[in-house]
C-alpha cells in the first residue's frame, strides 16, 4: 500500500485501491552525459500539469473518469547508481504485486533499468518498445556499464534478442547500429514500421520506454542532449496513443526533460500533455 503524494499530476488524486495506473516520479541525473538536471523534471511536470485540461479531444475522452495513484518522487540517492535502480525495482515490485500498471517518470534514461529488471521478472517473455534519438546500445560509456548511454543494452542483457523494438533513433556511435543490427529492431529518424511491429506484438507483454529527446529539439528544447532532426509533437502523440491502446502495456516511463534548458515552459508542457494522452490511452 502506498501513500498518496501531497501535490499530484493533474487529476492523478485517486485512491490507491480504485486506481490501476501508479505514477511515481525518478527524479535522478547521476549518468548524465552532457547536460544535468533530468532530477528537476518530475516536479516541474507535476506543477506545469495543471495548465493542461483533463480533457483529450484527441481522444475524446477525461482524465475524471478514470482514477489514477500518484505515489509521489523516490528519494534517491544520487551518489549510488546500483542503490537508486535497486529503489526503482523495489517501488515496480509494490505496484505490481497489488495487480497495478506502474508510470515512472523520470529522470534520466537509466532509471528504466529498474522498472525493467522488475517487470522482467514477472513477465519473463516481455517485449519493449523504446522510442528516442539515442540508440542507448554502448556496452559502457566512459567506463561504466550503468549509463544512460547504455541503458538499452542493458535492458538486452535482461530480455535477450529480437524483444527490442527502436524507433526515432538518429544518434550513436558505429557499434551501437552494428549491434542493433544483429541483436535488435532499430528504425531509424521516425515511426516507419511501428504498424507492422505493433501486429507482431499483439497478445505479448509489452514496457514502453519514451525518451523526450525523440522530439525535435525546435519543438523540444528541454532535454540534456538535444539532437536535432527529430519528430513533431503530433506525430509523437500519434503514435504513443497507438502504442499504449493497441498493445498489452505492463509498464511505461516517460524520461529526459531538463526543463531549466527551456525557460519558456513548452519542454515541459509537451512533457505534461503527452503523458496526459498515454494516462487516457492506457485507461
Amino acid at each position: 500500500m502506498l501513500n498518496k503524494n501531497v501535490q499530484t499530476f493533474i487529476s492523478c488524486d485517486g485512491e490507491y485501491e480504485a486506481s490501476h495506473i501508479v505514477l511515481f516520479g525518478a527524479g535522478f541525473d547521476g549518468t548524465t552525459s552532457f547536460r544535468p538536471g533530468t532530477r528537476f523534471a518530475p516536479s516541474a511536470i507535476r506543477a506545469d500539469s495543471f495548465g493542461i485540461e483533463t480533457y483529450s479531444p484527441y481522444q475524446d475522452k477525461d482524465m475524471e473518469d478514470y482514477s489514477y495513484f500518484d505515489s509521489g518522487d523516490l528519494e534517491l540517492p544520487f551518489g549510488s547508481v546500483s542503490r537508486t535502480i535497486a529503489d526503482i525495482a523495489v517501488r515496480t515490485d509494490t505496484i505490481i504485486s497489488d495487480g497495478k500498471l506502474p508510470f515512472m517518470v523520470g529522470g534520466e534514461h537509466l532509471v528504466t533499468l529498474g522498472t525493467v529488471m522488475s517487470l522482467s521478472g514477472k513477465y519473463p517473455d516481455m517485449h519493449i518498445v523504446h522510442f528516442d534519438a539515442h540508440a542507448d546500445l554502448r556496452n559502457e560509456y566512459l567506463g561504466q556499464q550503468l549509463s544512460h548511454a547504455c541503458i538499452l543494452r542493458r535492458c538486452h542483457d535482461i530480455v535477450g534478442d529480437g524483444r527490442i523494438f527502436q524507433f526515432g533513433i538518429r544518434s550513436g556511435d558505429r557499434e551501437e547500429f552494428r549491434f542493433a543490427q544483429e541483436h535488435t529492431e532499430m528504425h531509424r529518424y521516425g515511426f516507419d514500421g511501428l504498424d507492422d511491429t505493433i501486429e507482431r506484438l499483439r497478445g505479448k507483454k509489452v514496457y514502453f520506454t519514451l525518451d523526450l529527446d525523440v522530439l525535435d529539439p525546435s519543438v523540444f528544447p528541454g532535454t540534456g542532449t538535444p539532437e536535432p532532426g527529430g519528430v513533431s509533437f503530433e506525430e509523437l502523440r500519434r503514435v504513443a496513443v497507438k502504442v499504449c491502446s493497441e498493445l498489452d502495456i505492463v509498464g511505461c516511463d516517460v524520461c529526459e526533460l531538463s526543463p531549466q534548458y527551456d525557460h519558456s515552459g513548452i519542454s515541459t508542457a509537451a512533457a505534461c500533455k503527452i503523458i496526459r494522452e498515454m494516462l487516457l490511452a492506457l485507461s
